[in-house]
């Protein structure tokens, strides 16, 4: 099975949005923009990265583009958007999210 969230996606269309309100350098937009793995298999892989874009005042208002490990986007970000593909491929998380329990 492919992975419905493998192919790279523009920052303008992104499969999600995550903010963080930092003290120290203000806000940061995440912007999910390919995962690597099925979503399956990252539960029980604490180094599962996603491909992302940021944003922040620490940047200069520009994106900078990297890994991130999916434990700290989700641990530490809320979601603001999630797309179609991002909500099927991620139920489980999409419920935590919502009820506010990180799974």
């Amino acid at each position: 099975m492919a992975n419905p969230l493998g192919k790279t996606r523009d920052t303008e269309n992104p499969y999600a949005i995550f903010k963080l309100d930092n003290s120290a350098i203000g806000p940061i937009e995440l912007r999910v923009l390919k995962t690597y793995k099925l979503p399956k298999n990252e539960a029980d892989d604490r180094y599962a990265r996603w491909y992302t874009a940021a944003k922040s005042n620490a940047t200069g208002g520009s994106w900078e583009f990297g890994d991130t490990y999916r434990t700290d986007v989700i641990g530490y970000h809320t979601l603001t958007y999630a797309s179609p593909e991002f909500q099927e491929a991620y139920p489980n998380l999409m419920f935590s999210l919502m009820v506010g329990e990180v799974a």
